[in-house]
């Protein structure tokens, strides 16, 4: 099996996997495969949007019934929690869109939130507009990434391997130091 199948075979499924977690990285990388031909644009962007709301409902109902249980159980998550709440009191809108956003609180943004006062319809259709920008833009990093490598470096069959292993090693390293910076 070739590099191409591989990715028309399992590549909305680990996409919708990846955007269920945290997905910035493998939404580039789908980007990028779009560019290439081996996905479809318009999919990788609907199954971004799909699979990134859904996550972050999922995380939303956990806050608002689990909420005090995962502070305890996760004390970093806790010192985030005032903050986010600040924030929500004054600006709920714009803190629902853009916490996706915000490297490391992709997943615990929306527990946060789901902790928060902001009724759940509110944060759904919010949530929603949300997920679309963010799977629009990370989505088009990945296409304007291969626009770029192809403008540099003329065809690019035979180098898209690596290029996919550097943006997958640049979302790694990115995560990497986010950990360490976090831990601290």
């Amino acid at each position: 099996m070739d590099f191409a199948s591989l990715i028309e075979a399992h590549g909305y499924w680990v996409l919708a996997l990846g955007c269920l977690l945290e997905g910035e990285t493998i939404l580039v990388l789908a980007g990028f495969a779009a560019h290439r031909g081996y996905l479809d644009p318009k999919v990788v962007v609907v199954v971004a949007w799909a699979a990134g709301f859904l996550g972050d409902q999922v995380y939303f109902w956990l806050g608002r019934r689990r909420g005090p249980a995962i502070l305890a159980r996760w004390p970093s998550l806790a010192r985030r929690a005032e903050r986010v709440h600040r924030l929500m009191d004054r600006y709920h809108a714009a803190v629902i869109i853009g916490i996706r956003f915000a490297y490391g609180l992709r997943t615990a943004g929306p527990v946060l939130i789901g902790m928060s006062r902001i009724p759940a319809l509110r944060f759904t259709l919010l949530n929603a507009l949300g997920a679309l920008i963010w799977a629009v833009a990370f989505g088009s990093i990945g296409w304007f990434v291969g626009d770029a490598a192809e403008a540099l470096l003329g065809e690019i069959r035979r180098l898209e391997g690596w290029i996919l292993a550097s943006l997958a090693a640049a979302g790694a390293g990115a995560w990497l130091c986010w950990r360490i910076r976090s831990s601290r």
